[in-house]
């Protein structure tokens, strides 16, 4: 699953007939001891909520990590080694591979700290506190203004100061979020490392093994894990990559725990889930099954036949695109599920049920009538009007814009030179108006250092894009996906520069011109544009790039639907927040949890067994861990097929199963090797990574993915069937050891016996 606060007065928001269960709910660590410390306790928990989370002591809090904003990771040492997801660490063991070093196709392990690699600009990052400002954050809302942009400006200025003063004095950052549709705002301090370094990852075919064909599927035989390093300064503070920094030293780590884990076993997760989407409505939910979902599944599908007919043509290609492959994949399977199971477990009936409630409650005070009267109608009307545009805004973002590299590339980096030229215009002007030398010089000495900054920013740019790039297959994209685009959109929805170069519905003639004189397809021309930008020359009849061109128009056609919406986009944000908050009212009795937008959060529950829909079995290639709450290396190697990538096992583990050579790593009930195991804990996207993590706050697994049956889960937790899938750290521990011969990364570890 690589797929992200209120007064949470919470415990769990349902929008079902179901039953309330302490196993739904993605909490605010901040609130567990007034909201759901006694549950916890009596689902197996031992620790103190103060162990869980404190701003004034060591807790579980400060070994959880937001890996780049994309990810979960957990410090696992005194020395700052982090355990993640390999999917996770993916695009950084892609960045150090090639053909030579095929680390990917190989697995990587530094020896010594000083073989691991520099990710450049992988960050980690801690949270040090969180802190309600919902009353003051409210209090500038809640005032009149002439417009909504005043409005904005009020709400931007009391954020602003409120971080300045959190951060005063200090080497922190801070961010303010809304929750609940604006009905509360949180703020969250936190430090950030930007030296964070490769330690280890096993090679694909255990990190990746079963790859699409078992993704979001149980039952599950995947390693997916890598190791990183954070790095500090000499003082402990967050520093830039230097070899002069030093292992940082964590206010926690988790220890490891190798006793197992049994079926009805406490388990917790922490993490940072990114997005979930728990209270649209029935209108909402409808416009995903029958257009979004469908429409992405159509482009991306078209995306990764493209992409895989060069990547199994040459294995440079291969490698390079591995990443980008693996990304559009997993969202590509994800929408197929999502749709399916919408459909399947009735949620549409269920936000429908729930809708009917609220307005017969609505109904019956006029208090209510006045306030929460309109609600439902203003969302109902924006998804009438953008029924008619929703396939073709997903297109405008999916085939156009950041369909082929070349179109986002294009637009973010003609920004930057539109910024450069007209700082270097302004500034020069200023210069020649000077009276005086000194002022010139002042002048100049502003020019050249803000001149390099925004060359560097843009010599980044051109090079993170080119660094795993090929124009031969980037081309086919454009044609193909640009054909799709025209094919599938009404006319009047597609952007202008389709009336001029499609020609019978073909765009290879205009990707095959573009392509041939753009620079931004060519790294050689994007270097000698640079460099003549750098000496203040400005780059003529870059308003007639066809890739300039084409973003442009791609930027409008997707952007523009906030102009066409008007007012309506702001009635359905308004009637969200009051339909939210009338059904917290409406459902006094409970508690509620807000949508995953990044933050950490903290979900619990047990160990799990699981019996997978028939439709599944049939799928996958092993039935080991059916109806159980954990795999074993004997399904991995009945899974084995030399034939089909995915399903490859490398001769050393091969060897290590011959032999039953499993050390203090086997399960002590039953003698095998333990693999994956379930629980019914509440996660997504972002979460990849998370520690799962037992009663008495030791690490047992990493979470990695969520079951088929319940793809409907970001939109409507399924009480019944949802379940998270993860790695036992006792196979991620024997890969490390056995495997990889790396026993000096356990020996760093607290390994709890």
């Amino acid at each position: 699953m690589r797929k992200s606060i209120s007064l949470l007065l919470v415990l769990v928001f349902c929008f079902s007939q179901y039953t309330v269960k302490a196993d739904e709910g993605m909490w605010l660590p901040i609130f567990i001891k007034r909201l759901n410390y006694k549950d916890m306790q009596e689902k197996g928990l031992k620790l103190t909520a103060e162990e869980i989370y404190s701003v004034n002591k060591s807790s579980l809090k400060d070994a959880i990590v937001s890996l780049g904003g994309f990810c979960t990771g957990e410090i696992i040492s005194d020395q700052g080694l982090m355990l993640t997801n390999h999917h996770c660490g993916y695009d950084a063991i892609q960045q150090f591979s090639s053909v030579e070093n095929d680390y990917l196709g190989n697995g990587f392990w530094a020896k010594n700290k000083k073989q691991e690699l520099n990710v450049e600009g992988l960050t980690a990052t801690f949270l040090v506190r969180m802190e309600d400002v919902t009353e003051k954050m409210l209090s500038v809302k809640n005032k009149k203004y002439d417009s909504p942009a005043e409005k904005a400006k009020a709400l931007e200025t009391m954020k602003e100061e409120l971080i300045a003063n959190a951060t005063k004095g200090t080497h922190y950052n801070a961010y303010i979020k809304d929750f609940f549709y604006g009905n509360e705002y949180y703020m969250f301090v936190n430090e950030t490392f930007k030296d964070v370094r490769l330690v280890g990852a096993p090679p694909e075919s255990i990190g990746k093994y079963g790859g699409d064909t078992d993704n979001w599927m149980w039952p599950r035989h995947t390693g997916d894990f890598c190791l990183f390093r954070v790095y500090s300064g000499k003082d402990g503070k967050p520093a830039d990559y230097s070899e002069d920094n030093i292992p940082f030293v964590p206010r926690h780590h988790l220890p490891v725990s190798i006793k197992g884990v049994n079926e009805g076993d406490y388990a917790m997760i922490m993490g940072y889930p990114g997005s979930t989407d728990r209270y649209l409505s029935s209108h909402g939910v409808k416009q995903a099954i029958e257009k979004h979902g469908p429409t992405v599944v159509e482009i991306r599908d078209l995306k990764l036949k493209t992409m895989k007919e060069d990547m199994d043509a040459d294995k440079a290609i291969r490698i390079k695109y591995a990443s980008k492959y693996a990304q559009t994949s997993n969202y590509w399977k994800y929408y197929i599920g999502q749709t399916e199971q919408l459909k399947t477990n009735k949620v549409y009936d269920r936000k429908l049920a729930l809708e009917r409630k609220f307005k017969d409650w609505v109904s019956k005070d006029d208090t209510r009538k006045e306030k929460y009267g309109k609600a439902l109608d203003n969302i109902a009307s924006y998804y009438k009007m953008s029924d008619d545009y929703e396939v073709g805004d997903v297109y405008a973002l999916e085939a156009g814009l950041t369909g082929a590299d070349i179109f986002l590339f294009t637009f973010r980096a003609n920004r930057l030179i539109e910024a450069i030229t007209g700082f270097q215009a302004k500034t020069k002007e200023a210069i020649e108006k000077a009276s005086t030398e000194e002022e010139k010089s002042k002048l100049q000495a502003t020019y050249d250092a803000k001149n390099k900054a925004l060359i560097g920013r843009l010599e980044e740019l051109s090079a993170e894009h080119f660094k795993n790039y090929n124009k031969k297959t980037d081309k086919k994209l454009v044609a193909n996906l640009l054909g799709l685009y025209h094919t599938k959109v009404s006319k009047e929805q597609q952007p202008a520069f389709f009336k001029t170069y499609a020609k019978n519905g073909s765009f290879k003639s205009f990707a095959k011109k573009m392509f041939c004189k753009s620079p931004f397809a060519n790294k050689k021309k994007m270097d000698k544009l640079i460099a003549k930008l750098e000496k203040g020359k400005i780059p003529k009849k870059l308003e007639k790039d066809l890739a300039v061109i084409a973003s442009n128009d791609l930027i409008n056609m997707y952007f523009g639907a906030q102009g066409r919406y008007g007012d309506i986009e702001q009635k359905k944000e308004d009637g969200y927040r009051l339909f939210v908050e009338g059904v917290r009212l409406m459902q006094k009795d409970k508690s509620f949890y807000p949508n995953a937008n990044s933050t950490q959060r903290l979900t619990y529950g047990n160990v799990k067994s699981y019996k997978s829909s028939d439709k599944v079995i049939k799928m996958l290639k092993s039935k080991d861990g059916v109806n159980k709450h954990f795999t074993t290396i004997d399904g991995l190697i009945e899974k084995e097929d030399p034939t089909n990538p995915e399903f490859v096992i490398p001769a050393k583990l091969k060897e290590l199963y011959k032999k039953k050579d499993y050390g203090q790593y086997a399960d002590k009930r039953d003698g095998n090797l333990h693999v994956c195991f379930l629980s019914n804990n509440d996660i997504t996207g972002g979460n990849s990574g998370s520690p799962v993590i037992n009663g008495n706050g030791e690490l047992i697994g990493t979470a990695f993915d969520g079951n088929w049956e319940a793809m409907s889960g970001d939109i409507s937790f399924e009480n019944s069937i949802q379940r998270t899938i993860s790695v036992d750290i006792r196979y991620t521990l024997f890969i490390i050891d056995k495997f990889a011969d790396a026993k000096h990364l356990i020996d760093e570890m607290t390994v709890v016996k």
